[in-house]
């Protein structure tokens, strides 16, 4: 009777031992399974963040270089490509040259200085089939060490409109190695929005500049003489800085346009204007105010050098006869802003002393104080 109930328990002992057994190897294949799971899970979970991450880097290029279109203004337009390019991942800088309306290169930086720049920056050849160049920096190790501050590593590609180059626009890195495919397409995909944007904002100040000029005589005209003095007239008394202003017209121009007829009397306004142009400074703004009178704006300036500009205008018309009007000669009216000036009062002080140079017998120079020169 002993022995079957030891034979019994001893059964229902290994029954145990064996379900225990069972259940430890379910749980660890469960345990195994979840591992396994959680471990596919993280994954998909991390190679989701990665494509999150490069969504939002390009998301963030593509707002970036959309916003470009937004704006007209070069500067504008440069400084959020170079902005949008700087922060591509890996970029440290970036540098844009691009040709201006007048002909000039633009050459704009962010993340170095502009010293940096010129010493980094590559200029692309013409090749319409060039896609990009890299760029590989290596420097003396006793002078900046295998990792200092130099740019190590970039990457340039054409900016192009319409399929014509319109400039080049390039990414830099400070640590080796970490430009390459992913920032080569960021950056392209930024320069396509890039290059008809920075094409557009040209073409506008190529035609505002036209609308600017004078037909006649090149010169700038009426609009763009008011809105200058305007400007500068406020530049001035907000830095605290001297400001003149010159106008001036021909002697008995109506007598002379009658005796030679009005297609003569044009070519006579524009010999004038060149030989205007032949004396003033470079800072200078010289216009085509109306007819046949002349304005000129002397940024830092005061009376005297408004004076001896005057002087230097009258010669240059006198010297040479004109065409069929002969010699000519003018007469001017010279002020000097004052502390109360606006550019209505500065302009309408010029234009005093102008009639009273008239008044004064013509062919002479009269300061907005009352003195007077030939």
């Amino acid at each position: 009777m002993t022995s079957v109930w030891l034979i019994g328990a001893l059964g229902v002992v290994l029954l145990l031992a064996a379900w225990a057994v069972l259940a430890a190897m379910r749980a660890r294949s469960d345990t195994r399974r979840r591992l396994a799971a959680a471990a596919g899970e993280t994954a998909e979970l991390r190679e989701a963040l990665n494509r999150l991450q490069e969504r939002e880097s390009e998301v963030a290029t593509a707002y970036s270089a959309g916003e470009l279109a937004a704006s007209l203004d070069l500067d504008e337009v440069a400084e959020r490509t170079l902005e949008a390019a700087a922060a591509i991942p890996g970029a440290d800088a970036s540098f844009l040259e691009a040709t201006t309306q007048d002909g000039e290169a633009m050459r704009r930086a962010v993340g170095m200085s502009v010293e940096e720049a010129h010493r980094t920056a590559v200029t692309l050849g013409e090749n319409d089939i060039l896609r990009a160049v890299e760029l590989n920096y290596r420097y003396r190790l006793d002078e900046v060490g295998e990792n200092g501050p130099g740019i190590h590593s970039g990457i340039a590609v054409p900016l192009r409109s319409e399929g014509l180059p319109v400039g080049m626009l390039a990414v830099f890195s400070r640590t080796r190695g970490t430009l390459a495919d992913p920032q080569l397409e960021e950056l392209e995909r930024l320069a396509l929005r890039a290059g008809p944007a920075i094409e557009n904002a040209r073409r506008f100040l190529e035609a505002r500049a036209q609308a600017d000029l004078d037909a006649l005589t090149g010169l700038h005209n009426r609009r763009y003489f008011h809105e200058t003095l305007a400007r500068e007239v406020g530049r001035a008394h907000r830095y605290d800085r001297r400001l003149a202003l010159v106008l001036f017209d021909l002697d008995d121009f109506k007598a002379i346009n009658d005796k030679i007829g009005h297609l003569s009397g044009d070519s006579v306004l524009a010999d004038v204007a060149s030989r205007l142009m032949s004396v003033v400074r470079s800072a200078d703004v010289a216009c085509r105010v109306g007819g046949d009178e002349f304005g000129v704006v002397l940024p830092e300036s005061i009376g005297p050098d408004a004076e001896m500009l005057a002087e230097r205008i009258a010669h240059a018309i006198k010297i040479k006869p004109i065409g069929k009007a002969g010699a000519l000669n003018i007469s001017a009216g010279i002020a000097e802003m004052q502390q109360g000036d606006d550019s209505v009062s500065l302009f309408e002080r010029a234009d005093a002393a102008l009639y009273r140079a008239k008044e004064l017998g013509k062919a002479r120079a009269v300061a907005a104080d009352g003195t007077a020169g030939v």
